[in-house]
């Protein structure tokens, strides 16, 4: 099949049948703002040493700051942060300012009310295509006992019936 025969938006529909967990990944720019980017790429890689991916659009304008950061945090979003991920999907410049933080000892804050929260050193970025793979190292992270997780499946927001 060739380049021109591939129907990427068939092909992008039927990656949306495989339902998601969603994450806001925070770092810190240069300046040392925090911003904030809503990933549904997220997944462990190792439990010695704890490791952890997610992945970036190369033309995302947030590219230049996570890909040259030594440090970001993972959040791991309930239902009630619906709202906070849409906001930090869109393009933008991705500002944290109005969402509910929490400082971490790593630096990049933390979603409040997070379901569990990966405090990461960066550990390595690897090509893929369009994407960049960010493996992150996970120095701290932490968890709560109840609440529903966010999903993302075909294109929505839902939850866990």
């Amino acid at each position: 099949m060739s380049a021109s025969e591939f129907d990427t938006r068939a092909f992008r529909q039927a990656l949306g049948c495989f339902p998601t967990g969603v994450a806001v990944v925070t770092a810190h720019t240069p300046n040392g703002r925090p911003i904030g980017l809503t990933v549904n790429s997220f997944t462990s890689v190792s439990l010695d040493p704890p490791l952890v991916l997610w992945c970036l659009d190369k033309r995302s304008e947030r590219y230049p700051t996570y890909t040259t950061s030594d440090a970001f945090v993972i959040s791991i979003l309930g239902t009630a942060h619906e709202e906070v991920s849409s906001q930090l999907a869109r393009p933008g410049a991705h500002s944290l300012d109005g969402i509910s933080l929490l400082p971490t000892e790593l630096g990049p804050p933390a979603l409040a009310d997070a379901l569990a929260v990966f405090e990461c050193a960066a550990h390595g970025i690897h090509d893929a295509g369009d994407h960049a793979i960010l493996i992150g190292h996970v120095l701290r992270f932490a968890r709560r006992q109840a609440g529903a997780p966010l999903v993302f499946y075909q294109g929505r927001y839902g939850a866990l019936a």
